[in-house]
């Protein structure tokens, strides 16, 4: 049975009931028949007026007070020859489609204000929406433009004949390294616009961040950036792999960037409070408060170069983990980024 239904069955069992005591089956044979009690009772069927008009507004309210003033027919035609009864049978009726206008009215009045609202609601949620894809257009549309113009440029020196070997390996180099961020930015985007629904399973966390290192060793190491790991053994949370080796890239590739002449970049993945923590550290400069409270929105950044998308998109990971994120930032000391999620405490390493 629908909602709707269920309503107007309810509202008919009340009518049948209301009617009773109007009539004085229900009441009477116990009491008898008392003028004050009559008076009483005859009020009840105001009750399911007001709730088919509460539920369904003026129509609803109208219709069971038209159902309601035929079935007291019988009583206002008996009550003809007593004029102070036939009144009072004529006036419970005019009350009963007054009640039925009055609630009728204000309800259909705050159905048409919530429409109104919803719908303004809508037309905001879709500027929004368009807004936010001319953001991603734009984004698009800057980050893979540095990349192409260098990718060009290293296809004319690989094409030159006159271009000597060191020179042609160094333009591959830097091919392959813009196509890498070209991919990189299209990663990002695609996960931020259209997020692949996490699968979680049983898995060892400190693996996969040692795992997510060993990729990044390299780059690292050629930037003067060391890594002090600090990795217990057999963390097992319930995650999706890629997406947290891809919260964990995101991460690292920040503590990076932030130290453009070299440093150290300090890796923790341990307990808290019963959860799985993954703490990442870098002694880079500090994120000013201002613009630490807006880290995670998109397209927000404070580099020349970059998406803007790389910290929303490990928020939307740690959400899918039903897990916890905070960033501290100290000038002078570095950015610290804190990540809980849930440990597995049920299963085995999978």
């Amino acid at each position: 049975m629908t909602l709707t239904q269920t309503r107007i069955a309810v509202i008919a069992a009340v009518t049948a009931v209301t009617l009773g005591i109007h009539y004085g089956w229900l009441i009477e044979p116990i009491f008898g028949h008392v003028h004050w009690l009559h008076a009483i009772h005859g009020r009840f069927c105001y009750i399911p007026i007001m709730i088919a008009a509460a539920w369904f507004g003026l129509r609803g309210g109208l219709i069971t007070a038209t159902a309601i003033s035929i079935a007291v027919m019988p009583l206002v035609v008996n009550a003809v020859t007593v004029t102070h009864d036939f009144a009072a049978e004529i006036a419970e009726v005019v009350f009963y489609y007054a009640i039925a206008v009055l609630i009728g009215l204000l309800v259909d009045r705050e159905y048409r204000q919530r429409r109104q609202k919803e719908a303004a609601q809508q037309q905001v949620e879709r500027s929004q929406k368009l807004s936010l894809v001319g953001q991603v257009a734009a984004g698009v549309a800057h980050e893979i433009k540095n990349p192409l113009a260098s990718i060009k440029g290293a296809a004319d020196i690989l094409t030159d004949d006159n271009a000597s070997v060191a020179e042609k390996e160094e333009f591959k180099e830097i091919l392959r390294s813009e196509v890498r961020r070209i991919d990189t930015t299209v990663d990002e985007f695609l996960e931020f616009a259209r997020p692949r629904e996490a699968k979680l399973e049983s898995m060892d966390l400190g693996e996969s961040v040692r795992q997510t290192v060993r990729q990044v060793e390299a780059q690292a190491g050629r930037d003067n950036i060391t890594f002090e790991l600090d990795i217990a053994e057999a963390i097992i949370v319930r995650g999706d792999t890629q997406k947290l080796h891809q919260l964990t890239l995101n991460l690292l590739l920040n503590s990076m960037q932030a130290l453009p002449d070299g440093g150290e970049v300090g890796v923790v993945v341990g307990t808290h409070g019963g959860n799985a923590a993954l703490v990442i550290k870098d002694t880079g400069a500090a994120i000013d408060a201002a613009d630490l409270e807006r880290i995670f929105e998109p397209f927000f950044t404070t580099r020349a170069s970059g998406t803007g998308l790389g910290l929303a998109v490990v928020r939307t990971i740690v959400d899918a983990h039903r897990g916890d994120i905070e960033v501290n930032s100290v000038k002078g000391q570095g950015t610290t980024v804190h990540v809980i999620i849930p440990m597995d405490t049920g299963s085995a390493p999978a």
